[in-house]
């Protein structure tokens, strides 16, 4: 397959007609979100209900988008099924991946999510047909996210970095239950099944893992509680928000390949990547994803300097 790269959102097309990836406009193959191994593999049946932002409430079978016959029996089918045996190994299969593949996969689900949110969004008139009444910078970072996912079905090369940040951790539960968490302004994600964990940050250029690495070191091939990966996943949740750059990036096509090259992130500004930590505003998020455990912000933050932590090092991020 030899495609030019597409962007959907210099023409702010989101109709079911044309490939969700690629723009073909072929006869487009209807191809769920949540595909049926990892429903199948999590014992869901598919009528679970997921609310969307438009506050529709949609099954987990009903999210669909549209797909290139060619391209989803080249393409995207190869990648569900290196994933797919990935899940079968659990933790062992999922860190032998190369991260290329992961990003794929998890940029390939979040911006589905981001597809079908555009058509409610238009549908509803919360967005104009030319997403005039949507912020620039959003725009411009899901068309970077979107033109990087086209590396599933063309040559995409990246010059010496990784636009991502992606964290593998083992749990010790190994009967974990399936679950995910995503954040679409911020395109970060976390998903725990089994005896995996996976944090993701998709446009960052690997920042968000370099900030947090000192635990990570810490906590480097020790399995996790549930408890330890929701704080873990909290962390990057609440970076990812402090995050306070738009990643630019150089893309030339030659000969069939598009070589995209980061832009320096610091560019002309002098203030820090990252805004300031804020151990109360942390605590807020934290508290969010410790709901199954009935802690409290009190409890959290009850020594306002050092917020509660399940790690034997918290190596928290100095506060400001």
């Amino acid at each position: 397959m030899n495609h030019s790269l597409y962007n959907p959102f210099k023409s702010f097309d989101f109709r079911n007609d044309k490939c969700f990836l690629s723009g073909d406009a072929a006869s487009p193959l209807a191809i769920r979100v949540l595909p049926d191994w990892l429903l199948n593999m999590a014992n869901l049946t598919g009528d679970e209900q997921i609310k969307l932002l438009d506050e529709s409430i949609r099954s987990y079978k009903s999210l669909v988008v549209p797909a290139s016959a060619e391209i989803y029996t080249e393409a995207i089918l190869p990648l569900e099924q290196k994933i797919e045996a990935a899940f079968e190994q659990g933790y062992r299969g999922i860190s032998a991946l190369p991260e290329l593949e992961l990003f794929q996969w998890i940029g390939k689900l979040m911006y589905s999510f981001l597809y079908i949110e555009m058509q409610g969004a238009i549908r509803l008139k919360q967005l104009s047909g030319d997403g005039m009444n949507m912020s620039q910078g959003l725009m411009h970072k899901f068309g970077n996210l979107h033109l990087m996912l086209q590396s599933i079905f063309t040559k995409v090369e990246f010059e010496e970095f990784t636009p991502w940040s992606i964290v593998v951790v083992p749990l010790e539960n190994v009967e974990t239950g399936f679950s995910f968490r995503d954040e679409i302004n911020t395109l970060i994600f976390s998903l725990k099944f089994r005896d995996f964990g996976i944090v993701a940050c998709l446009q960052d250029n690997g920042t968000n893992k370099r900030y947090h690495q000192q635990l990570l070191d810490f906590i480097k091939d020790k399995p996790l509680s549930d408890q330890q990966f929701e704080e873990l996943a909290a962390r990057f949740f609440y970076s990812a928000y402090l995050f306070n750059r738009l990643p630019e990036y150089n893309i030339i096509e030659a000969d069939g390949v598009a070589y995209i090259d980061p832009m320096p992130l610091r560019g002309m500004q002098n203030k820090p990547i990252f805004d300031e930590w804020q151990h109360k505003t942390y605590g807020q998020v934290l508290e969010n994803f410790w709901k199954p455990y009935e802690l409290t912000l009190f409890e959290i933050i009850k020594d306002p300097k050092a917020p509660l932590s399940f790690f034997e090092q918290p190596l928290l991020p100095d506060a400001g």
